[in-house]
């Protein structure tokens, strides 16, 4: 239930259809799957214990500043320009972008099929956060990265996420940089160092003869290697400069790619940055610190760097943030997240503030949100009476806890005290105001690693997205087209969200 776009064709704002509730056929993306599809989930104490070195970062210090220095170094003696830049002529070319894609399941394969048909014609491709999940591992890289893409005729790059750096981003630098690093973190020092040093994860042995096959089999083509100079790295244009950062596991930049960001962001040209982690999202504002002094966000907003637009992934799902600044430009903060793993819900962000409600944009809707997630409470609890919600109700029960204008044009009645319920109890904030959290239960803000059957399913409607830009010397166009699983939308994907960026 965000605000409301221009009619266009069928899509989630204008029917149910649109969203993927009615499925005339189902999605071919089944047949891309492979014959056995391993089970994923995080309540499998296997999964929790491989993704343990986000809890130790957070607690004991994070090593990704010395590690990625030392890949860094490594790159530069190989070779690699000290600006991590790759340089295009064309001035007028296309890129499709996704983030948060590795599960190597059914919702990640869904994806496929509309992505294909909506970036048909683009020249490169950015996966913006968690390439493979849970850990990143250089082993699970032919499965979730190269077999799925092996039809996407133009190179891909990417940003690393957190769970990228599960591994010390070995594989992740082996895939994309051609790098066999030393990923080893150094010594913590304290008291309790022997924790750390205990329970850290270490990364495993590449194999390159698995990775070489791999690429051969499904990513061999020449017109789909890319030669990506680093983990951040920054792809350059006459109309617009591309610009990738590397946010590690907590979110902060270390002071020499600080420096390089502030360089490389340098001079008039029109600017887009790509990150990890998003600078606007949940309507909550997350500027990203940067070792040493400042933000990510400052160098973004700088009038004299120029920046349009900001993408993030970490966050699965689609918003938009129109933001006016201080000298009268509107930056467009995106979150793009929603490429292939479990959905995050969009019902517990609150009516905005940050923007005005009606500039604010978001895929799937508030009250798809809320209804799909009622459907999984209602199966998990074994409460379906209880917890279903239709989406219409389950937008009427948003509509009058946010006050905000109904999704696809419902004009019901108010919600049933039932539907008010489930409403509450799943999180939807009231009025804008956010529930203290032992007041709701664990949606949105639950720790990934606990999601499982609460925030993953394997039928349609996945509510999946991904965005095509193009680009001219006068323009950018980023329109965010859904994946819904349904074979209905496969060859002509729901464009939900849509807007124009003059870069003169």
């Amino acid at each position: 239930m965000c605000a409301e776009v221009s009619p266009g064709p069928d899509n989630s704002r204008t029917s149910e259809a649109g969203a993927g509730w009615v499925c005339q056929r189902p999605g071919t993306f089944n047949d891309l799957l492979p014959e056995r599809v391993a089970g994923f989930s995080w309540r499998r104490p296997s999964v929790l214990w491989r993704s343990r070195n986000d809890v130790i970062a957070r607690l004991f210090g994070d090593p990704v500043d010395a590690i990625r220095r030392r890949c860094v170094a490594a790159l530069r003696e190989r070779g690699t320009p000290a600006a991590f830049t790759v340089h295009r002529s064309a001035a007028e070319f296309s890129f499709a972008l996704l983030g948060d894609t590795g599960e190597g399941d059914r919702s990640q394969y869904a994806v496929v099929p509309p992505l294909l048909h909506a970036a048909a014609g683009t020249d490169f491709m950015i996966i913006a956060s968690d390439v493979i999940y849970p850990t990143g591992d250089a082993g699970e890289y032919p499965e979730k990265f190269f077999r799925p893409y092996r039809d996407y005729p133009a190179p891909i790059y990417a940003v690393p996420g957190n769970h990228d750096w599960y591994d010390g981003l070995r594989g992740f630098l082996h895939v994309f940089c051609d790098l066999d690093a030393d990923c080893s973190p150094p010594p913590w020092r304290g008291a309790l160092s022997f924790l750390p040093r205990l329970l850290w994860r270490h990364s495993g042995e590449v194999d390159r003869r698995a990775l070489a096959e791999a690429r051969g089999l499904y990513r061999g083509a020449p017109g789909q290697q890319g030669g990506q100079p680093g983990p951040y790295w920054a792809i350059d244009t006459p109309a617009l400069r591309v610009i990738g950062i590397d946010t590690g596991i907590t979110g902060v930049l270390d002071r020499d790619q600080g420096r390089w960001l502030r360089e490389v962001s340098g001079g008039p040209k029109p600017k887009l940055l790509v990150t990890g982690k998003p600078l606007y999202v949940d309507d909550d504002h997350r500027p990203g610190p940067i070792r040493g002094g400042g933000t990510v966000d400052e160098i973004v907003q700088d009038p004299a760097h120029n920046f349009v637009a900001a993408i993030g992934g970490d966050i699965h799902n689609y918003q938009r943030y129109p933001k006016r600044t201080g000298d009268d430009r509107t930056i467009q903060y995106i979150v793009s997240g929603g490429g292939g793993a479990f959905m995050h819900a969009t019902h517990t962000i609150p009516r905005t503030r940050v923007v005005a409600e009606d500039e604010f944009r978001c895929y799937p809707l508030r009250g798809d949100s809320l209804s799909r997630y009622s459907k999984l409470y209602g199966r998990w609890l074994r409460l379906p009476k209880l917890f279903e919600l239709t989406p219409e109700e389950a937008t009427a029960a948003v509509r009058h806890r946010l006050d905000i204008k109904p999704g696809r044009g419902y004009d019901g009645p108010e919600p049933s005290r039932r539907a008010r319920f489930v409403a509450a109890v799943l999180g939807v904030p009231r009025d804008g105001r956010r529930r203290p959290r032992f007041l709701r239960f664990p949606v949105h803000r639950v720790p990934q690693r606990f999601r499982s059957e609460l925030a993953d399913w394997d039928r349609p409607p996945f509510f999946k997205s991904f965005l095509r830009l193009d680009v001219t010397e006068s323009q950018l166009r980023i329109r965010c087209y859904a994946a819904t699983g349904c074979g209905d939308h496969e060859t002509a994907p729901p464009c939900e969200d849509e807007v124009t960026i003059p870069l003169r």
